[in-house]
């Protein structure tokens, strides 16, 4: 699978993880999560690659304690080495 593809597809199951995503360009000082008021960020900066974004909502989704009730592509469990069997119900 393409890394565009599972790009989409992981900030899509960061979305229902409950991130707020936001894209902006940061002229590749990186992206990363954290907790704001309680809610849980994502920043990707638009200045990496598709890999290095990728990269980075695959951190902050394997540090989803929740990551069992939001289901997933199987090539995006594959990365996260999870099983694709983790679908919401």
């Amino acid at each position: 699978m393409h890394t565009v593809q599972l790009l989409s597809q992981a900030i899509d199951t960061a979305r229902r993880a409950g991130y707020q995503i936001r894209e902006e360009s940061l002229d590749g000082a990186g992206g990363g999560h954290c907790l704001i008021r309680g809610k849980k960020c994502l920043l990707l900066d638009l200045t990496q690659t598709h890999r290095e974004q990728l990269d980075d909502v695959l951190d902050a989704l394997r540090s989803e304690p929740n990551l069992a009730v939001v289901g997933m592509a199987p090539a995006l469990a594959e990365l996260l080495q999870v099983s694709p069997l983790r679908r919401a119900a």
